[in-house]
């Protein structure tokens, strides 16, 4: 697993954060079909940013592919550092049953990841039946791009589990 720190700079209209979070976020990114992945990355990063969470507390984890998704999310998970992670990647339909082996390890193995470390993960991982479906959900509108939705998910679910866990929320009746 490579591990790369990001500095990215905020794109508030301030050209500061747009909000206070200070929660630590990491993306954990495929390799394989980079040139998609790394499409989903940039949207998840500006989503992130967006979101106002600071460049500082977003890190980048790769990974070889889809598989070593569920792995690395628990690994970086269990490490303490982070309130969420967002796994990207792209797998692309061929012509045999490998890639509904791959789908569905990823999407339990994610699924069990977060369950068992209580840390919410979001998957942006594309699955897809050919490479211009990736290119069209990975575009760089906002709308398009999984990898922000992903993101925005992954700042959501951090926000409802710090939620649960505000002192007093449960006294009030």
């Amino acid at each position: 697993m490579t591990r790369n720190k990001t500095s990215h700079e905020p794109r508030g209209e301030s050209g500061g954060p747009t909000g206070a979070i200070s929660h630590r976020f990491a993306l954990v990114v495929s390799r394989y079909h980079e040139e998609i992945t790394d499409r989903l990355r940039q949207g998840a990063l500006d989503a992130l940013v967006e979101s106002g969470v600071q460049s500082d507390r977003i890190e980048i984890y790769v990974v070889p592919g889809a598989f070593e998704l569920p792995f690395a999310a628990r690994q970086v998970a269990e490490s303490g550092g982070f309130s969420g992670v967002v796994c990207l990647g792209c797998l692309i339909r061929g012509e045999t049953s490998h890639f509904d082996f791959i789908a569905s390890a990823v999407a339990h193995g994610i699924t069990a990841a977060s369950s068992e470390t209580g840390i919410p993960m979001t998957f942006g991982v594309l699955t897809t039946n050919s490479i211009e479906e990736a290119l069209a959900r990975s575009d760089e509108a906002p709308k398009e791009n999984k990898g922000r939705e992903a993101a925005l998910a992954a700042v959501e679910m951090v926000e409802f589990s710090a939620g649960l866990f505000l002192p007093g929320l449960l006294d009030e009746e």
